[in-house]
């Protein structure tokens, strides 16, 4: 009874600590606090123009804080630049050499109607001395920055191997005002916290986000009128329909890999918690868990069959899994006392939580076959980790001093980034899938 306690007061905590900030909304500012022990020097030359008055859009200023922030390139300043090409032919490679630098990315963005423009992009091994990528796409005004992120995510998994996922979106909550003004806001942005979108605002407390896999809709908590309810809302449209309002606990949603299910948090009169799938289409309701414990923070695994959850049934919250089929819940961690909201990686090898290190709530990841748990964050109160669609970074929330901001960490722990909302609080982060072609 002592450690369930504790489990129902920390998760009172982390929803005090949304309910009762007073700041002001701004968009994600992010800053690399920890990088590879070494960083490859790159340069990104400021692209080429064609087309009338000036260019909409520094393509190449994208390009270049999307792999700068990416922690594993360190792109050289103009200003030290011997030449600035825009054609591959007047790449001269002795010059590069000169400067230290590894690859060089040139290119060129021409106007070919009123709104329609050419995007075209090459990049250079300098030791080779040969172009290991050139491409073409068409864009508009509209699309350019999504243009940017997608010639940056082709760039790095080029260098990398490993897909980029700057033309992401994530989603988060904010808060703001006291009282009677207080004001909860549902947030999307880009990957690197530009082109912030405001997807739902209520006086009431909104929780809980989580993306659908085509990343068009999200479904979410809401607090309207006092009460739980789910809702699920599409993003281009607005349009919003109420999937769960039944009486007592309707929280954490989870959508399905198929998009057509939601793994739900419901606890009737009695205020017992157990994870249920919802069929979006039939409206149909399974309950999978019947444990007089509390059983949420429902995740499924990415090939649909099975949910990742939290329960103290042990005696203390830990990682369960149970088939979508129904039957015995089986116990997933055992290392500590405390491991709560899994989240499967992309590929299904990995299993990402909060666990308590020593007194203090960290982010960890444990490996499903081998079952080594590896902590990645090194604060007290870490919480919420997400995936992203490549499965190599997490995004998480933290605090700051009183302040609630996000943060990233490489799978392996070595890089940390911190997006701050200027004097903000943001918590809840969920990071999409890759956008549709």
């Amino acid at each position: 009874m002592r450690i369930k306690l504790q489990f129902q007061t920390l998760a009172a905590i982390l929803i005090a600590s949304l309910l009762t900030v007073s700041t002001a909304r701004a968009e994600l500012d992010i800053v690399i606090t920890q990088g590879t022990a070494r960083v490859a020097p790159i340069a990104v030359v400021p692209f080429g123009w064609t087309g009338n008055a000036v260019a909409p859009m520094d393509i190449s200023g994208v390009i270049n804080a999307d792999l700068a922030r990416s922690g594993r390139f360190g792109p050289i300043p103009e200003a030290d630049m011997l030449q600035k090409p825009s054609a591959g032919g007047d790449v001269d490679f002795d010059d590069w050499s000169i400067l230290g630098v590894e690859v060089v990315i040139i290119g060129r963005l021409s106007q070919t109607a009123e709104n329609g423009f050419s995007l075209q992009f090459q990049v250079f091994d300098v030791f080779r001395r040969t172009q290991i990528l050139g491409y073409r796409m068409t864009t508009t005004r509209g699309s350019m920055r999504e243009a940017a992120h997608r010639a940056a995510d082709m760039i790095f998994e080029k260098l990398t191997g490993i897909p980029g996922v700057f033309a992401t979106k994530i989603a988060y909550i904010t808060a703001t005002g006291k009282g009677s003004a207080r004001q909860y806001s549902l947030i999307v942005s880009d990957a690197d916290g530009e082109n912030e979108r405001t997807v739902m605002e209520s006086r009431e407390p909104i929780m809980s986000p989580s993306w659908s896999p085509d990343s068009r809709k999200l479904a979410y908590v809401s607090f309207e009128g006092g009460q739980s309810a789910i809702f699920v809302q599409t993003l281009r449209t607005g349009n919003r329909i109420k999937v769960s309002g039944l009486p007592g606990i309707n929280g954490a949603p989870s959508f399905s890999p198929d998009g057509d299910k939601l793994a739900l948090t419901l606890g009737g009169a009695d205020g017992n918690p157990d994870i249920h799938v919802l069929d979006l289409r039939s409206r149909e309701l399974v309950r999978l868990t019947t444990s007089r414990a509390i059983d949420t923070e429902g995740s499924w695994s990415p090939d649909g069959k099975e949910i990742y959850f939290t329960s103290d049934r042990s005696g203390g919250p830990q990682v369960y899994k149970v088939s979508v089929n129904g039957g015995k819940a089986a116990r997933v961690t055992f290392e500590g006392s405390y491991n709560a909201r899994p989240r499967l990686s992309p590929d299904g090898k990995k299993v990402a939580m909060v666990h308590n290190d020593r007194g203090n709530y960290r982010i960890a990841v444990m490996d499903l076959d081998t079952r080594n748990l590896l902590v990645l964050t090194n604060g007290a109160l870490d919480e919420s980790p997400s995936f992203a669609a490549n499965g190599d970074t997490l995004i998480y929330a933290t605090k700051r001093g009183a302040s609630g901001v996000l943060a990233t960490v490489s799978v392996d722990g070595q890089i940390h980034q911190r997006l701050a909302s200027g004097a903000g609080e943001v918590r809840e982060p969920v990071w999409s899938s890759f956008p549709l072609n």
